[in-house]
């Protein structure tokens, strides 16, 4: 039995996720007059959808130019980190990423902030949801702390970057994620000066993780005072 090359999952027929029409993403942008979207090629939705799309780029010097980009969109995500202000710890979480493991991770075991992508979730719900799956801990109060293109050569994803309080004294257990979606999910309670040391010696190489820590000390629960205003002469 023949099949048609020419019918494309995810473009004229329902892929996997039941989407059509993700060939067409891009081509509706005016936002920028320099840009000018001429053809996009749906080249993998098998999940996440890859695509290669064809554009004309106008230069500083008002040269047109016909480009061809790559971008692999999974959709936005958020992060949060969990502090426990009074005892200066923070709650991370450790588990199995391949992507880093096949690009020289010692053991491909990351550790990280609780994160997760947004699926038609608001990113404040997401996260919630997506903290107490990873860590057990049901978020209160949250913190929006900035939103961040995470690697715009190629990936569409935006991560919104929260913060919340935990009670580390009342958290049970070490284990954490859902069973059902393959997650093996180890959680380390760290003091924040250790935390910080571990990105000095490597032993943290999450960028997301590493920005949030980093904040936490510089405008965050851990900073040691308060910002100064600049002053005239």
């Amino acid at each position: 039995m023949s099949t048609d090359s020419s019918v494309r999952p995810g473009a004229d027929v329902p892929d996997a996720r039941g989407r059509t029409g993700l060939h067409r993403t891009g081509l509706d942008l005016d936002r920028n007059p320099r840009v000018r979207v001429r053809d996009v090629e749906l080249l993998a939705s098998s999940w996440h959808v890859l695509r290669k799309t064809t554009l004309d780029y106008q230069d500083s010097d008002g040269e047109w130019t016909t480009q061809q980009r790559e971008t692999y969109d999974r959709g936005n995500g958020a992060t949060v980190l969990l502090y426990d202000a009074e005892r200066r710890t923070v709650l991370l979480t450790r588990q199995f990423r391949y992507p880093v493991y096949v690009n020289d991770h010692p053991d491909g075991m990351l550790v990280e902030t609780a994160a997760g992508l947004l699926d038609d979730d608001d990113p404040e719900t997401a996260i919630r949801r997506e903290a107490e799956e990873e860590t057990g801990v049901a978020i209160g109060e949250i913190a929006h702390v900035f939103d961040v293109y995470m690697s715009p050569g190629s990936v569409t994803e935006r991560l919104h970057f929260y913060a919340a309080a935990y009670d580390g004294g009342s958290r049970d257990g070490d284990r954490g994620g859902l069973v059902e979606e393959g997650e093996d999910i180890e959680l380390i309670e760290l003091d924040i000066d250790e935390a910080l040391a571990r990105i000095r010696d490597g032993r943290i190489q999450d960028a997301k993780t590493i920005m949030l820590l980093q904040w936490a000390v510089l405008d965050g629960p851990f900073r040691t005072h308060a910002p100064t205003g600049s002053t005239t002469g």
